[in-house]
């Protein structure tokens, strides 16, 4: 599928890459939840837990619930990360794996809702949060799924980790770097980001 992408012209976006973001997107967003089983505490939420969201989201979405409390779990993720950028001098620069442009982002929302109307469980239709969203939190595991996206070179900023140099052309590279800034944890959402060049 070809889309525009910013200021690169018409791209192209595989929905391999697509599904990689999301992986990465649900992953890192249940990860950082702070709930009854306290996971990274990144965001005041409970919503992938037994007795938390998925409790009460079965009752209320008995169909669509496992993709119903990622999605929750997501949107806290990415309103944390617009939190922090709109912090920045230029938040239109910043580029992070909760904004990677409108072309990408809205490509990765329309694609959860057809996995969510599919009928297709989360694990099924993206098999890499298997090795991920266990039943019980562990840090060491969910630690060296984070490492295994590579090794990436930060600058602390006020707003979190800046990777040094210019973001990649490739949309799997840029996902992998950015996944990869998130190491090592931090007590605060560290904002793993690219400045683009205006």
């Amino acid at each position: 599928m070809a889309v525009m992408v910013e200021d690169r012209g018409p791209v192209m976006i595989l929905v391999s890459e697509i599904d990689l973001i999301l992986t990465a997107q649900l992953a890192l967003a249940w990860a950082g939840e702070k709930g009854e089983e306290r996971r990274l505490g990144w965001w005041q939420t409970d919503l992938v837990s037994e007795f938390g969201g998925k409790d009460l989201f079965k009752q209320l979405m008995p169909h669509t619930w496992e993709w119903a409390v990622l999605q929750a779990a997501r949107e806290a993720a990415r309103r944390c990360d617009a939190e922090l950028r709109q912090r920045d001098h230029d938040p239109d620069r910043i580029l992070s794996l909760f904004n990677l442009g409108f072309a990408v982002d809205e490509r990765t929302d329309e694609r959860l809702l057809d996995f969510k109307r599919s009928g297709v469980s989360p694990f099924e239709a993206l098999p890499g949060l298997k090795e991920v969203l266990t039943e019980t939190w562990q840090a060491n595991q969910f630690g060296d799924w984070v490492q295994g996206h590579g090794k990436a070179e930060t600058v602390s900023e006020p707003i979190g980790r800046r990777l040094r140099g210019d973001p990649p052309e490739s949309l799997v590279l840029l996902v992998n770097r950015l996944v990869s800034a998130y190491w090592p944890f931090a007590s605060e959402y560290p904002l793993p980001h690219f400045r683009r060049a205006t």
